[in-house]
């Protein structure tokens, strides 16, 4: 498929029979019709806000049936846009939108509160705002001034989580999308000859991220219904399998806790015959117990923003073959995948056995070798086994938390002489991040709320520490960096 292609997917599904079912959300279903008029009313408030074919949008994407028909409809009239993680302050939402420079801006209604309006304004930025059935122009940003130009071949630009690095958008062209990643390897939940006549598969990714191009969009552009989630939750999740017993499904590594705790009845999974989970490590003691409490295997998989999604997964049958021997492994390279382990000082490639960075060959992105963030290891058997982060980065839930940026932002705050974050173990989420604070001399001490409030100004909610202290000097080495296991002991 070509930039073609997936323009036409999507006028496809959008213009199938209006009346079937494409999206249940809150125990109501949205049909295709309803997406339809949805995507036809955003495309026609761009074009009568002044923007050109070949400008860049902006979709802050939360997860909600009108933001799914907003994107459907931006890819039907082949528009480039960037996905803007919803769930962040407005001070940071703002900041990242002027850096973007688009012309419009598409969000929920309540996205757009004075502090948003006002700097689209003084930008120059038309908006749009999303309602559960419906799209309007915001009072006051009806005209984009702000002509950007210059996109006639259309991409999608995704936030990576920093697999690769630090976090940074990642342009994804309609090529790519159409031939790759819809027209790609499908999940056991995706697989038949009628989409239509398999259950429902259950949305919780957020839909601004590479997981829910993969997980949500794509599945929709093949004709497969789904029951969108606001976010992951238990109940939710147990609804859809009790409602819908689809016989594969999926769980985030902090799920798959979660479901423990919950302590659901083994009954009500006699219909799973295996379960998906990535996004984040998840611990071989957990896996191993919800595999014995349930019955049902946890099939592991390995991707990232930069390699274009998924490129290794543990199948039904090398589960099958290999049991509780490969309890923890991200399973093999997907075809067309390769990975090597690298020494860290040196450069050269390790044998089988030996812990190193992971570099991965992608064919979606090309025959390149891509350095990852990632210390892990291929066994003997051609295992891919994970062991943790070479940058010092923290795995919550999912969501990758860079100490760094949560130390930059503290020292915007005037009390904040120094700041050292740690990652700490937590039951569901796998890893928290917490902060110890060293005060300039003579300054008032905030309290731990005016600190979160601050940060939230300045970075996204999943960056926000979960536990604080204040220390008289943090501990540092001989050249002067903050000595990371006596700050973990802090936190102990």
């Amino acid at each position: 498929m070509g930039s073609e292609g997936l323009h036409k997917l999507s006028a496809t599904v959008l213009n199938q029979n209006p009346e079937d079912q494409a999206i249940e959300f809150e125990k109501q279903w949205y049909t295709w019709g309803d997406l339809r008029r949805i995507a036809g009313m955003v495309t026609e408030l761009i074009a009568a806000c002044g923007a050109a074919p070949d400008t860049k949008i902006v979709l802050v994407a939360k997860n909600r049936p009108s933001a799914i028909a907003a994107y459907l409809g931006l890819m039907e009239k082949r528009f480039t846009f960037r996905l803007v993680y919803p769930f962040q302050s407005s001070t940071s939402m703002a900041r990242e939108i002027e850096q973007i420079n688009p012309s419009v801006v598409i969000a929920a209604d309540e996205t757009f509160n004075s502090e948003i309006t006002k700097a689209l304004k003084s930008a120059g930025i038309a908006g749009i705002a999303l309602s559960q059935r419906g799209a309007k122009q915001v009072p006051g940003l009806e005209r984009s001034l702000n002509p950007t130009t210059g996109y006639p071949a259309p991409f999608i630009e995704i936030h990576t989580s920093g697999t690769t690095g630090a976090p940074k958008p990642f342009e994804f062209d309609y090529e790519t999308i159409a031939k790759h990643i819809v027209g790609g390897r499908r999940t056991p939940s995706s697989e038949g000859d009628n989409p239509r006549a398999l259950p429902p598969i259950l949305m919780y990714f957020p839909t601004g991220n590479i997981t829910g191009l993969h997980a949500t969009i794509a599945p929709l552009l093949r004709g497969q219904r789904g029951v969108l989630l606001d976010r992951f939750n238990i109940e939710g999740w147990h609804d859809h399998l009790k409602r819908y017993q689809p016989p594969a499904g999926g769980l985030p590594p902090a799920g798959v806790q979660m479901v423990l705790d919950a302590d659901l009845p083994r009954e009500d999974f006699a219909c799973l015959k295996m379960i998906g989970s990535g996004s984040a490590p998840l611990d071989p003691g957990v896996q191993s117990a919800f595999e014995a409490r349930y019955g049902v295997p946890i099939l592991l998989a390995y991707g990232a923003t930069e390699f274009g999604g998924p490129v290794a997964g543990m199948s039904p049958e090398m589960y099958a073959e290999w049991g509780s021997r490969k309890t923890g492994s991200v399973g093999k390279p997907y075809p067309g995948a390769r990975f090597r382990v690298i020494d860290a000082e040196s450069n050269e490639e390790l044998p089988p056995g030996e812990t190193g960075i992971l570099e991965v060959v992608s064919p979606r992105m090309g025959t390149h070798w891509i350095r990852t963030s990632d210390i892990g290891y291929v066994d003997e058997d051609g295992f891919i086994f994970l062991c943790g982060r070479a940058d010092g980065a923290i795995m919550r839930g999912g969501f990758k938390v860079l100490p760094e940026t949560i130390e930059t932002a503290l020292l915007l705050h005037s009390a904040v002489s120094a700041a050292g974050v740690i990652g700490i173990p937590d039951h569901r989420l796998g890893q928290v991040p917490a902060a110890a604070i060293e005060l300039k001399a003579g300054a008032t001490t905030p309290s731990f709320e005016e600190l979160e409030q601050h940060l939230r100004e300045h970075i996204a909610a999943t960056h926000i520490p979960v536990k604080w202290k204040f220390v008289s000097e943090l501990p540092r080495t001989a050249s002067y960096k903050v000595h990371q296991p006596t700050l973990r002991s802090l936190f102990e």
